[in-house]
């Protein structure tokens, strides 16, 4: 029973119940973490220093390889016909099991997706569990529990639209019958998530001073709070956070391609972005590889290749659009940054919004640590706010959001995008889709969108998609071996 349950504990991410791995901030701010080895936790939860190196260790969880590298790429990426594989044929030839919706059950990414999405949620649920009892000041202590309460919500979300029923934690587990819990229905999860958030938003400040930049605020919490009920088709809820966002200073930020640069990391678009960076000295804390495993492969560029846009993005673009220049490298072109791409490679094109100039790259670092994920923008919750709109009957307060973003991608480039004036709720409910495509292409968001408007066979249906399948992922089969069978895996699977 013993080893069971420490099998079963490692398989969940709760191992941070017996240690706690320790990332102290350094002097200049708290995203800059540095592992400083094992505090047993009979001897921790005591002090509010205890309780920053907490919150430090859950930040610096987010840019960990299952919750940014190859696994959300497979399961958050390459079901969307934005994307191919990449790299060579044989390397990771698993990933078009993904593309090709033959992925199954047994699946090494499926189980590192599921279990570093639940190492989230204990990282988030022992600060809430554990917090509460340190003496400290209260201020901050409400801040911290509200920027768990974010933090598990934003890792439920991205569990439950991409399985549907998961098992719902909201406290780390304290005796045997604990570990093994079945799938709560999705509408339980969903009302979960929408409390953290509601709690949330109550508490996290609108903005922080310079040392604490990059850190979850109000505008998050309304802002992933609006997606979450746009998923679950409740547009009054949509509308609601998206003009309350909408009034809290966010801002297009004016130059598309520069808005994904490391020098714009947290800029006035900016909701919530992955802070992720290059610690001097210090490789093991910078251990990023979003930019790596998408970055131009080859001896110039120095990345893995993989993630890479397809001949259907291309083509989705309106001519004249500099978002397509913005966001996909060409083989043979010469980047804003100076880097000249060799013409010839494993791949035509790769992905510009994770693209790190060539001279960041430092050796004996990962090609492109220092890349943050922009995770939550203000052009999506414009793209909300117009949907919202439009689903609702107001086909013209719609069109005032999406010319914002289309103005955007228009100013100061010469583009020719004319403006959209149907009021015609079926033909623009088709623009707003389309603008969300181009506008957040490669962002991880267009498989999910293709599915919550019901298009799964309609786009996906020729690499296989199957209705009453496909809209879901199956769960790790490891895990329903471990569960004793009390997991239930997804119809069809």
């Amino acid at each position: 029973m013993k080893n069971s349950k420490k099998i079963l504990q490692k398989a969940l991410g709760i191992s941070f119940l017996v240690s706690i791995t320790i990332f102290q901030g350094c002097k200049k701010s708290f995203l800059d973490v540095n592992p400083a080895g094992n505090q047993a936790a009979s001897q921790f939860w005591k002090t509010q220093d205890d309780a920053t190196k907490a919150v430090s260790a859950m930040y610096a969880n987010l840019h960990e390889w299952t919750n940014i590298a190859f696994a959300p790429i497979a399961v958050e990426s390459m079901g969307s016909d934005d994307v191919e594989k990449g790299s060579t044929a044989v390397d990771a030839a698993f990933m078009n099991d993904f593309h090709n919706f033959t992925a199954n059950s047994g699946e090494g990414q499926i189980a590192d997706f599921w279990g570093g999405e639940y190492k989230t949620i204990n990282f988030a649920n022992q600060v809430l569990d554990n917090v509460p009892g340190i003496s400290m000041d209260a201020t901050l202590k409400n801040r911290y529990l509200a920027e768990a309460k974010f933090v598990r919500a934003w890792a439920y979300f991205r569990l439950v639209r991409a399985f549907g029923d998961v098992p719902l934690r909201l406290h780390v587990p304290k005796g045997a019958s604990e570990y093994n819990i079945p799938r709560t229905p999705k509408a339980q999860v969903w009302a979960a998530i929408e409390t953290d958030l509601t709690d949330a938003a109550a508490v996290l400040p609108q903005s922080y001073g310079a040392a604490d930049i990059g850190r979850i605020t109000k505008g998050a919490a309304l802002t992933l709070h609006a997606k979450v009920a746009m998923y679950q088709k409740k547009w009054s809820d949509v509308l609601n956070f998206t003009n309350q966002v909408m009034g809290l200073g966010y801002t297009l930020f004016p130059n598309y391609e520069q808005m994904f640069r490391t020098s714009n990391k947290n800029n006035s678009e900016s909701i919530f972005e992955i802070q992720c960076a290059l610690v001097p000295n210090n490789p093991d804390a910078s251990n990023s590889q979003y930019s790596q495993v998408q970055g131009v492969d080859g001896s110039t560029g120095g990345g893995w290749g993989f993630n890479v846009p397809s001949a259907s993005l291309v083509a989705a673009y309106e001519a004249g659009d500099p978002r397509k220049d913005a966001t996909i490298i060409f083989r043979g072109e010469t980047t804003p940054e100076g880097d000249v791409i060799p013409s010839n490679g494993n791949s035509s094109m790769y992905n510009q919004k994770s693209y790190v100039p060539f001279s960041q790259y430092v050796s004996g670092y990962n090609e492109g640590c220092q890349q943050n994920k922009i995770a939550l923008r203000y052009a999506d919750v414009l793209l909300m706010n117009a949907e919202a709109n439009n689903e609702l009957g107001s086909s013209a307060a719609a069109l005032v959001p999406l010319e914002l973003v289309r103005a955007r991608a228009r100013s100061g480039n010469g583009a020719v995008l004319p403006k959209i004036t149907t009021t015609d709720q079926a033909a623009l409910r088709t623009a707003i889709y389309n603008e969300r495509r181009v506008e957040l292409a490669l962002e991880f968001d267009r498989y999910f969108d293709v599915i919550r408007q019901g298009r799964g066979v309609e786009v996906f249906g020729s690499r296989g998609f199957t209705a009453g399948k496909n809209e879901v992922w199956p769960l790790p089969q490891n895990e329903i071996d471990l569960s004793a069978g009390t997991l239930v895996q997804n119809p069809n699977y």
